[in-house]
């Protein structure tokens, strides 16, 4: 069956990300390929591939396509890696990463979004995708520690849990920030150094639990 949505990716990616700096082929190649118009509501799915972030259920949004590129560019993955992914939403961003690394495991505190998501990967047979209801700033302990995390919400500061989580030598992309802006950091791991790399200026829904914003 003919993709209809083929050509409306290639230009997302040559008008949206390439001429802002991602040249990760790998990534490209995926942002090409992964129908992000399957994880949006019917009515919207002529403007899924535009420079913008779209409505999804329970107030939630799913990113513009630019920051899904520019977060999985920072992370440097390579088709081995563990990756946990802290708001799964409309699940876009798990499904993108689950091309590019081993395993994804994707934690979610709101149940319709979460349903909405395995649908998706069911239907597109993303097999590697593992999700769970729950408190995303605790992080998912029992599947740790990960070489990549990626956080999808903006959170007053870096959660201590994912910090732990993450192995040595990984990376965790987080915007930190209040709930009307926040700042992309790039978190590199190094034994028990730390080092926070800032990327770009964002604005991101509010990353709620324990750890985050109440």
């Amino acid at each position: 069956m003919k993709d209809r949505f083929a050509t409306v990716r290639e230009r997302m990616v040559q008008e949206q990300l390439l001429p802002r700096g991602i040249v990760d082929a790998s990534v490209l190649d995926v942002m090409r390929t992964v129908p992000r118009h399957l994880f949006v509501d019917d009515a919207l799915q002529s403007r899924a591939y535009g420079d913008f972030p779209l409505p999804i259920a329970a107030g939630q949004t799913i990113s513009q396509p630019y920051i899904v590129a520019l977060m999985t560019q920072a992370l440097g993955l390579t088709g081995n890696e563990r990756v946990l992914e802290i708001g799964t939403g409309s699940g876009y961003q798990a499904a993108i990463l689950s091309r590019l690394c081993s395993q994804v495991y994707t934690v979610e505190r709101i149940n319709v979004l979460l349903a909405g998501a395995r649908r998706v990967f069911d239907k597109l047979r993303y097999f590697n995708i593992v999700a769970k209801l729950d408190d995303g700033t605790l992080g998912w302990p029992e599947h740790g520690p990960y070489d990549a995390i990626m956080v999808t919400a903006g959170g007053p500061k870096l959660p201590q849990p994912l910090v732990n989580q993450l192995a040595d030598g990984g990376r965790l992309v987080i915007p930190v920030g209040d709930p009307r802006l926040q700042v992309l950091q790039l978190v590199q791991r190094s034994g028990d150094e730390i080092v926070v790399q800032e990327l770009e200026k964002v604005r991101f829904v509010d990353l709620v639990g324990e750890y985050g914003w109440r």
